[in-house]
């Protein structure tokens, strides 16, 4: 499996992101992870990657219910950002509303980005799968 250069997990859990941390070290190779609490976080984080003319992050965990910004703010942000690369955005959430996956094929559908609908818990079984960079 090809080495990852940077992660971003986006999630105001803290033991959500406790285990998908673990399970990244278990099953992927990378060189670095970013954690943000929220979407605006994440969002200014990516700003500043762009700004001082670094990688972008090929793979985002994404939680949607979170405070300030929420997932949803943050796909709608990120995805008319000049990024000319495709990043594998993972959305992780515990949501069964219909609505919220109705939002994922709006958001697929409006991106060139792989953005893929996951529930919680996600298991150690399914993470190198959802991890590998988007082609």
């Amino acid at each position: 499996m090809k080495i990852i250069n940077s992660i971003f997990i986006i999630d105001d859990d803290p033991i959500t992101v406790f285990g998908i941390r673990k399970m990244l070290d278990r099953t992927v190779e990378f060189n670095t992870i970013s954690t943000y609490g929220n979407g605006k976080l994440a969002l200014d984080g990516i700003l500043k990657v762009l700004k001082n003319g670094k990688a972008i992050p090929e793979v985002i965990f994404l939680d949607i219910n979170m405070p300030i910004m929420d997932g949803w703010q943050f796909l709608e942000e990120f995805i008319v950002l000049p990024i000319e690369e495709k990043v594998r955005i993972n959305i992780v959430t515990s949501s069964i509303d219909p609505a919220d996956y109705e939002n994922w094929g709006h958001y697929n559908d409006k991106s060139h980005h792989l953005i893929t609908f996951n529930t919680k818990p996600i298991k150690c079984s399914e993470i190198a799968a959802i991890t590998k960079p988007a082609e």
